[in-house]
Formats: C-alpha cells, sequence, structure tokens
C-alpha cells in the first residue's frame, strides 16, 4: 500500500513540477510520475528535508526538483 501512495504523491508532485515548468502536459502521465519521484530525489539531495512531508517526501524541495528534471529533460529531448 505504502508503495501506491508514493507513485500517487509522485505523480502530483511530477504534475505540479511539469505545470510551474510549462511543459508536463507534452510530457504525458507516465512521465510526470518519473519525474515526481526522480525531482523528489535530486530536490531533498540539493535542497535538503524541509517544509511539509507526504508519503515520506519532503514536498516543496521535491516539486523545485521535479521542476529541474522536466525542464532539463524537454532542454534535451527538444520538446517545446
Amino acid at each position: 500500500m505504502m508503495m501506491i501512495w508514493t507513485l500517487i504523491v509522485g505523480a502530483v508532485i511530477g504534475a505540479i513540477g511539469g505545470s510551474l515548468s510549462g511543459r508536463g502536459k507534452q510530457m504525458g502521465c507516465i512521465f510526470n510520475i518519473i519525474a515526481g519521484l526522480a525531482g523528489s530525489y535530486i530536490g531533498q539531495a540539493i535542497f535538503g528535508h524541509w517544509g511539509p512531508h507526504l508519503a515520506g517526501m519532503a514536498l516543496v524541495p521535491s516539486i523545485l526538483g521535479a521542476v529541474v528534471v522536466v525542464a532539463v529533460v524537454s532542454f534535451f529531448t527538444g520538446r517545446r
């Protein structure tokens, strides 16, 4: 059950990160989940573990990390 909850929170974080960067709808739902989980890992490694937590992820650094992941991937794939 915890794995499903983590995927749901990752999807929400990825969707928020994608909408903040303006490129989330172009990438798709699966990419938003991957961007949310990778963004959570990267964001917490760079910015720390501050702010509210949900499913073991600090939300504010996770969203910032997801914005970075979406921007970097869209830069390299050429999607605008």
